[in-house]
């Protein structure tokens, strides 16, 4: 007599035919928590990004939005949520297979989009930055692409080159020469915070997929020595970074840590619990870029030390079962998607630390967005489609798992 067990949404369901042989369905519970967790990140960006817009239309630099009322940033914010998690859907039915043959392809498309940022007429500047591609009705931010190009990229390049990892011309220097032109690319953009990101990633899958730990601590060791020139050699970062480690300097204060101290006044009133949703008086004109790359000072204003440790747990658990999805497809033999995985925790644990570094004062002044929250059309979109990838990786190691077929 056939039966049918009951189904869950969320898991596989087990049918048992009517000549008795077992049939596996297609379709395997996939990591719920995960998914939730992402939704909430982003629902909440929503609403902080709402409160931190709110009086943006006052002001002179947004005198064009006041048609849209106060909400302009909300509904473009959502707009964005919307768009982002429709692709998201698409990229999670990419095999993961698909995606390591295109992988050098996405690269190298990425890298021509990158110079196409700096051709005037195609790149837009905004805030004294050549970062946005203008493509007719929207535009587009190719140093965020790159990020989550770079992660499959790496990923391939690694599992290709598996048996030179010990070796350094043949190893290490074509990534090296590959990062290093995008890098170029970012500096005269300039985006050095996207730079920052992208050798995290590189180097640490690198790290994970065996390069020489010789070579790897003098790598490491030559790019801070990289990194400290561009600072020490550009007088505007040498300010930022000077005016970070005295911030409450009445002539910085007032100058290049002028967003660094009202950020971190606006964690002082916060406190415990914040002064309310809605209740923050830095947002008013006083903090520039509040609802983007200071959306984390906004939060911990209005929702205090509880909400800024809640919005720090949540991306703590996005970083954690990255590594744990990373962990089980190496266990089984799926070393791309491991490493893609484990590149995928990389970018997001590095960018979020660094945005939250830099509102808290703990890094010097850099613009890079808090990951799923902060405004922003491009960033969102990316952000998703870099999970949707781990949730791929994750249906597919439970598929294999289980004796399935991709």
């Amino acid at each position: 007599m056939a039966f049918q067990m009951p189904f869950r949404f969320g898991q596989k369901s087990a049918v048992t035919p009517i000549d008795g042989r077992a049939r596996q369905s297609k379709m395997m519970e996939y990591d719920q928590p995960l998914v939730w967790v992402t939704i909430i990140l982003m629902l909440l960006g929503m609403v902080m990004v709402y409160s931190a817009s709110i009086s943006l239309p006052d002001s002179p630099r947004f005198a064009n939005y006041v048609r849209w009322q106060n909400t302009y940033f909300l509904q473009r914010q959502a707009m964005f949520v919307v768009v982002s998690l429709v692709i998201g859907m698409f990229v999670f039915r990419t095999r993961i297979a698909t995606l390591q043959k295109w992988a050098p392809y996405l690269f190298i498309g990425t890298l021509v989009l990158l110079v196409m940022v700096l051709i005037p007429g195609l790149g837009s500047v905004v805030n004294g930055s050549r970062r946005w591609l203008s493509l007719v009705v929207i535009k587009i931010q190719p140093s965020e692409l790159m990020k989550v190009v770079a992660v499959l990229y790496a990923a391939d390049y690694t599992v290709r080159k598996q048996e030179y990892m010990h070796k350094l011309t043949k190893g290490f220097l074509p990534m090296a020469a590959a990062v290093g032109f995008v890098g170029l690319l970012l500096l005269l953009e300039p985006d050095l915070g996207a730079f920052g990101v992208i050798v995290c990633i590189t180097m640490g899958i690198l790290f994970l997929g065996g390069i020489n730990a010789v070579w790897f601590g003098g790598i490491g060791v030559m790019l801070v020595a990289i990194f400290g020139s561009i600072i020490a050699l550009s007088k505007f970062r040498r300010e930022r970074y000077f005016a970070y480690l005295n911030p409450w300097d009445e002539n910085n204060a007032m100058n290049k840590a002028y967003q660094l101290t009202h950020s971190l006044i606006a964690f002082g009133r916060g406190e415990i619990f914040g002064v309310g949703l809605g209740g923050s008086v830095e947002k008013l004109h006083y903090l520039p870029e509040a609802h983007t790359d200071f959306l984390m000072a906004v939060i911990g204003e209005e929702l205090g030390l509880v909400g800024v440790l809640i919005v720090i747990s949540m991306f703590y658990w996005i970083v954690k079962r990255a590594f744990d999805i990373g962990r089980q497809a190496i266990a089984i033999d799926q070393t791309f998607a491991g490493l893609t995985a484990k590149g995928i925790g990389i970018w997001i644990g590095v960018q979020t630390f660094i945005n939250m570094g830099v509102n808290l004062g703990l890094l010097p002044t850099k613009g890079l967005t808090l990951p799923l929250m902060s405004y922003g059309g491009t960033g969102v979109v990316i952000n998703c489609i870099g999970l949707a990838i781990l949730l791929r990786i994750d249906y597919e190691n439970r598929v294999l798992m289980r004796g399935g077929r991709l």
